[in-house]
């Protein structure tokens, strides 16, 4: 039974209350004023209500994930689908090489930056309008895109594009986690995550084919064709977020629903949860600024290949544009490869370990697992790549490296990810996250820009190496966290797991 009040209670008169909801990265916000509480004291069984998305039937959680799925593909296909069109810009617009990677670069720091106003506006008017919004205005950018006579133009509209699709990679955790029970999570958090790293990976392959027999104009309504079966899936879908489907409840059942928060109280949460605190978490808590690091060199890496790639296999291997683009399934190999890996680590490393913690008090140090092997992967991946990657060693060489690349960057970066989520709680859950995205995405807009001319100048060997002694330097980080973990957390200026025996 649950209160019509949602279960809030305010510690002082007329002050905020902040509870973490469902999701592990997004917070219902509720102002509660001990002097107001509401005049009905009804109740009902939330638990077992059928409007309760834990309750749903599974046809419809099935639809909720292929919903999310779906949204998530379209907005990482949208990163690099462009990728193959490099030369093209080139010739049409006559601009240099550098700028000519603008397009994806620009695409790809919007994802940084549209779940800052995103993921809070999702837990003011619910998750679903976001989804609707999101994919619409993004459709519409990227139409523009397609259209657009000019290149500063097509700049403009590839970051307003990635920032209006941004937000369904951002809520769509809370999505999932608001519709399944924790020990029911697993497939469906391993399909949303999967699916992000596939678009980065099939897009160029995708990519290639179109720009090469259509035309780069083409790799735009490619996407919009993606984004249409997104939207087909959205109307399927439904609302998930609890405090707006149990407000509509109360509605329904004529009780009072408990007042909302003020909007200058969500004004100043914004302020402080989207854009300080997770810089201010970036500088001074060890285990997130390391973390962040670590995630967002190795995402860097991932990106700079998209203007590496057809410069290696197009000069060294004579490979057509088709050709090159094929290489890129090497990363959705290695990334099918690392999805099993990580729910292995699952079944037989993490869940034992749950065992021995009958009260939940699991420390989140056995969440690395994945990271302690994956982050040895990184380095050989790279390596191997950089020193078989030429003339006289068949090209299946490098191509299978890339494979033990893209299993150690989704190992890696799973197993952090769930590390921090299990780390903190509350408010510092999505402080620490966005930090995670803005590090990530923001460096991994950056690469790119230099990755040609880093090439052209060291050479295959030695730039590729750079990137693998990048790997070698932050390959301490899991395992320092997985030894020294409960001693930095008991550090922590921020609310941390308890330190479990």
């Amino acid at each position: 039974m649950v209160q019509l009040d949602d279960g809030l209670e305010a510690a002082t008169h007329g002050t905020i209350d902040v509870l973490q909801s469902s999701s592990d990265d997004t917070l219902d916000l509720a102002f509660v004023n001990t002097a107001e509480k509401p005049k009905s004291s009804e109740t009902w069984d939330w638990d077992n209500d059928p409007s309760n998305p834990y309750n749903w039937p599974t046809i419809q959680k099935v639809l909720q994930v292929m919903m999310i799925a779906w949204a998530a593909f379209t907005t990482s296909v949208g990163v690099s689908i462009i990728s193959p069109a490099h030369s093209q810009f080139m010739e049409e617009f006559g601009v240099s090489s550098t700028v000519a990677i603008l397009p994806m670069s620009l695409y790809v720091f919007a994802l940084a930056l549209g779940p800052i106003v995103g993921g809070p506006l999702s837990e003011t008017v619910g998750r679903y309008p976001i989804y609707v919004g999101a994919i619409t205005l993004g459709t519409l950018f990227t139409l523009g895109v397609g259209f657009c006579p000019t290149f500063s133009g097509l700049c403009v509209l590839r970051f307003l594009a990635g920032f209006c699709y941004a937000p369904t990679l951002a809520i769509a955790a809370g999505t999932i986690n608001e519709t399944f029970k924790p020990v029911h999570r697993a497939l469906p958090s391993a399909i949303f995550i999967l699916t992000p790293f596939l678009g980065p990976g099939l897009g160029p392959v995708i990519g290639s084919f179109v720009v090469n027999r259509k035309g780069w104009r083409w790799t735009q309504w490619t996407t919009i064709f993606f984004a249409i079966m997104t939207g087909i899936t959205i109307t399927i879908a439904k609302e998930t977020f609890h405090p707006i489907i149990k407000r509509r409840r109360a509605r329904e059942l004529g009780l009072e629903a408990p007042p909302s928060a003020p909007l200058s109280s969500k004004l100043r949460l914004f302020v402080t949860i989207s854009l300080l605190r997770p810089i201010h978490m970036l500088l001074t808590e060890p285990i997130v600024g390391f973390i962040c690091l670590y995630v967002a060199c190795e995402f860097a890496t991932l990106f700079s290949f998209f203007a590496a790639f057809p410069l290696i296999f197009q000069g060294t291997y004579h490979f057509n544009i088709e050709s090159s683009g094929l290489v890129f399934l090497a990363i959705v190999v290695g990334c099918l490869l690392g999805t099993v890996t990580v729910i292995l680590c699952n079944v037989f490393l993490y869940l034992p370990k749950v065992a021995n913690h009958p009260e939940g008090q699991t420390p989140p140090e056995y969440r690395l697992y994945p990271a302690l092997i994956g982050s040895v992967g990184l380095p050989i991946g790279l390596f191997w790549f950089a020193w078989t990657a030429r003339a006289d060693i068949s090209w299946a060489s490098p191509v299978v490296a890339i494979v033990v690349f893209g299993w150690g960057n989704l190992c890696v970066f799973v197993s952090t990810t769930q590390y921090l989520v299990d780390t903190y709680h509350g408010l510092t859950i999505a402080s620490a996250m966005s930090a995670n995205g803005l590090a990530r995405y923001g460096l991994a807009a950056a690469f790119p820009l230099f990755t040609v001319q880093m090439y052209t100048r060291l050479g295959t060997g030695w730039a590729s190496s750079v990137l693998g002694f990048i790997s070698v330097a932050l390959l301490p980080v899991p395992w320092v966290f997985f030894k020294g973990g409960k001693r930095l957390r008991a550090l922590s200026k921020y609310q941390t797991a308890e330190n479990s025996k």
